[in-house]
């Protein structure tokens, strides 16, 4: 089996093709498809023509929260938190931006009203103990925002609220979303139902780790974060189903694909849930999914090793040297990709 390293996976990008803001629709955005016969230039309303009756698309639900908190010290030194993970009504795990990492002990104020205490530290994620009234995501809810990439280059506004989720978000729990759904709206999730193309849902709490740096040129020394999921038996029948009639499991987003494929036994899905750190890189024997929808990502990442484990290096490298002089958009906000598994 081929090593490779960290720079096989880098390429230049124009920071103009970065996308700062999305469409003004969801659905209007480029497509670009990668089969096994090349390259082709599409518009994502064509989906439905890109797939059989029976193909089961598999979406993920969860809910991105307003994740980002602003909150001080007793010094006054000002403290960024991004949560993690809720832990329960009153705990969770954060990362916290300031200019000393708090010890345990240290209150942290959010807002005039919410304190919060650091309890504890787990690698580089702080466990924090709110003393309120309110659960963490009421908190959220009221004091916190929309926790942007931080490639987009300005503050979260009320557009971000709205489509920086996707139309069927339902399980609060995410602080990234999984972009390559953000492309559906319910005028094209109904076309989807009308070709005979079956939709079925799973939940995998995006975390903070999918924007962590891979640090060490020898990508095998990299260690995802742990992501925890949720596979309904109904989604578990489907992709069985699917598959006993030679139709196409088409995963909307490498959340999706990840979740699948963690809960691959010997082929077969198993309904249920659990903690994923599957990290996919070129080589991986793919055992459940043959399709990706996918959006275009960021050079020297995780997400752009899984994408290339599942069609193969050189047609990553290929299909990205071409959407860059196509000038497609570039990340969450940006186009997508349908891809075959090599």
């Amino acid at each position: 089996m081929a090593k490779y390293t960290l720079g096989d996976f880098d390429y230049a990008l124009p920071e103009a093709l970065i996308a700062q803001h999305p469409l003004p629709e969801r659905s209007g955005s480029r497509l670009l498809r990668l089969a096994r016969e090349g390259l082709a230039d599409r518009v994502f309303t064509e989906l439905p023509s890109m797939l059989r009756q029976g193909d089961v698309l598999v979406f993920n639900d969860t809910r991105v929260v307003k994740a980002r908190l602003s909150g001080r010290r007793a010094s006054g030194g000002k403290v960024e938190a991004l949560v993690e993970r809720i832990l329960g009504e009153r705990e969770a795990l954060a990362l916290l931006r300031a200019s000393h990492a708090p010890r345990p002990g240290t209150w942290i104020a959010f807002g005039e009203e919410v304190r919060a205490e650091v309890i504890g530290r787990h690698a580089d994620l702080f466990h924090l103990r709110f003393a309120a009234e309110a659960s963490v995501l009421a908190i959220l809810e009221r004091l916190g925002s929309v926790p942007l990439p931080p490639y987009i280059e300005r503050t979260a506004g009320d557009e971000d609220a709205e489509r920086y989720q996707t139309v069927y978000a339902r399980r609060p729990g995410a602080v990234a979303a999984p972009t390559a759904g953000m492309h559906f709206d319910e005028l094209l999730l109904e076309r989807l139902r009308a070709t005979g193309v079956q939709l079925a849902h799973l939940t995998l709490n995006v975390g903070a780790g999918t924007f962590q740096p891979v640090r060490s040129e020898n990508i095998d020394e990299h260690r995802m974060h742990s992501e925890w999921y949720e596979i309904p038996q109904a989604t578990a029948d489907a992709v069985r189903a699917a598959r006993a009639a030679n139709a196409s499991v088409v995963a909307v987003g490498t959340t999706s694909l990840r979740a699948l494929e963690a809960a691959s036994r010997d082929g077969e899905v198993t309904a249920g849930s659990g903690e994923t750190d599957l990290f996919i890189t070129p080589g991986y024997r793919f055992r459940t999914v043959e399709r990706l929808i996918t959006n275009f990502h960021l050079p020297r990442s995780t997400l752009l090793m899984l994408v290339a484990a599942f069609a193969g290096l050189e047609p990553i490298r290929n299909a990205y040297a071409h959407a860059v002089r196509s000038g497609y958009r570039f990340f969450s906000y940006g186009d997508a990709m349908l891809i075959d598994r090599a």
